[in-house]
């Protein structure tokens, strides 16, 4: 099986230092969708593994997370994409859960999930958090400098990874075509 995970704001998304706490507020990045979408189209299956504190520290629930993601699957089924499942931590930045990225609980459960090593697997993320749990399972880490990536790049990487400007540029490199 083919897999790619995803981060979800910043990278599919336009993300937002007071949160995306609402339907209104997710907008895609341009050529996300359909990037994803070429992913299906190859044969990949796409996941996201996001952080979403917002629950936890109670500036929207379950419901309203729910809601954001049916926005966010009626738009890629629109563009011909689609994610086959969502993996998200609730729990606040100083909580111990063993869930919130750079800890490894969400990329465990993937590979619980899907029955696979996921050493090799590309995992696009727009900040240190996303690199460190790709290093840590043994997936292929990929910075896009959208989101958070262009600061995380400012203050430096302290491994060597793939870089590129957007999901479309990654999703083409992983696809063996030339970026435009």
């Amino acid at each position: 099986m083919k897999l790619v995970i995803l981060d979800r704001d910043g990278v599919i998304n336009y993300d937002s230092d007071q949160f995306i706490k609402s339907p209104d507020e997710w907008k895609p990045i341009p050529g996300s969708l359909e990037a994803i979408a070429q992913l299906n189209q190859a044969g990949y299956r796409v996941v996201v593994a996001s952080n979403q504190s917002g629950i936890g520290r109670g500036l929207f629930d379950m419901v309203m997370l729910n809601t954001i993601h049916a926005k966010m699957h009626k738009a890629l089924a629109q563009a011909g994409g689609r994610i086959d499942a969502v993996f998200f931590c609730p729990h606040p930045a100083d909580s111990q859960c063993e869930c919130r990225k750079p800890k490894a609980g969400m990329f465990r459960e993937i590979a619980q999930r899907y029955h696979m090593d996921l050493t090799g697997v590309a995992a696009i993320g727009d900040a240190l958090r996303d690199i460190e749990v790709a290093r840590s399972v043994g997936a292929l880490p990929i910075l896009v400098k959208t989101g958070k990536g262009t600061a995380t790049l400012a203050h430096g990487l302290p491994y060597e990874v793939s870089v590129f400007d957007d999901l479309a540029r990654a999703v083409a490199w992983i696809l063996g075509q030339k970026p435009a």
